[in-house]
């Protein structure tokens, strides 16, 4: 588990982190949103020990983990702009990462490296910006550490590398209980593969919260209500939004799936359906009761 209380960080008069708190539990993928400059990069160099906070901490299974050798063999972390050695190929840095973290998996590798199509001997300095994030992410997976940090991972790659790569976060979530932590600016990346999203904005959480648990509790209803009746007069419904075009009427509204079939069943409308939100109408809905508008942020 991942934890942080009170974390901040400043740069002179910038606050970039804001006195967040938040945990991140074992076994799932932790999705950072928000937009550029709103601290996400700098949060994820606090969780990997590069910067030392200025106020609170930041522990990984309840080690803190600036300057703590054995805390940071924990977790492998993919920066926004890759990084290797001068004139380094990818099998000189497996070797490096061999030395660092001891179960490093070589078979998985050289495995991963031929099927995504890479030349282990060639300079990572002629690769491109997509194929060096895919020799970071290989790297990454095959260092077998719990935790895997993600600074804009997905930027870069083509839809299909995308998919292999959230497919590959997947079987070792599974198969060794693997917990991502995914930084990005964009909703739509993280909609399938996230369990927990944090929306970060001016180095603060503005939300935090668990996906299932937000779509269990927030639907989308499409109405043809009867000739007399207005939505207003849908008494019962927790509504956060409404919007008519002529007679078919969306609503966003709160409270279990039941709960709210039993409801408009009761007003005997013409039809309605409830139909799932994706993440970002969820995401929207939700801001917008905190008075932010989403759409500004992160979209």
């Amino acid at each position: 588990m991942i934890e942080a209380v009170n974390l901040t960080k400043r740069f002179e008069d910038i606050v970039a982190v804001d006195c967040i708190n938040a945990v991140i539990r074992e076994g799932s993928v932790f999705g950072l949103i928000g937009t550029n400059g709103a601290g996400k990069s700098t949060f994820l160099r606090l969780a990997s020990g590069i910067l030392k906070p200025d106020e609170g901490y930041i522990t990984i299974d309840g080690q803190e983990v600036f300057e703590n050798i054995p805390a940071k063999k924990r977790f492998f972390y993919i920066s926004d702009e890759q990084y290797f050695f001068s004139n380094a190929t990818p099998l000189e840095m497996m070797h490096y990462y061999k030395k660092v973290y001891q179960d490093f998996n070589e078979n998985r590798f050289h495995k991963l490296m031929s099927n995504f199509g890479l030349d282990e001997k060639r300079k990572l300095h002629t690769f491109s910006k997509g194929m060096k994030k895919q020799v970071s992410v290989i790297c990454g997976v095959c260092a077998n550490t719990d935790y895997l940090f993600c600074d804009e991972t997905f930027d870069g790659l083509d839809p299909v590398m995308r998919q292999t790569v959230k497919s590959i976060f997947a079987a070792d979530m599974e198969d060794r209980n693997l917990t991502p932590v995914i930084a990005s600016h964009n909703l739509r990346e993280l909609e399938d593969i996230c369990d927990h999203v944090g929306l970060l904005h001016r180095g603060g959480i503005l939300l935090s919260k668990d996906l299932d648990a937000m779509k269990l509790n927030i639907h989308k209803l499409q109405c043809v209500l009867q000739p007399e009746m207005k939505p207003e007069d849908l008494i019962g419904l927790d509504k956060v939004s409404v919007e008519e075009r002529g007679r078919l009427c969306t609503l966003t509204v709160r409270g279990s799936r039941d709960e709210v079939e039993a409801i408009m069943s009761s007003y005997n409308p013409v039809f309605f359906e409830c139909i799932p939100l994706s993440l970002e109408e969820i995401f929207i809905s939700e801001t917008e009761v905190a008075g932010y508008d989403i759409r500004k942020l992160v979209l």
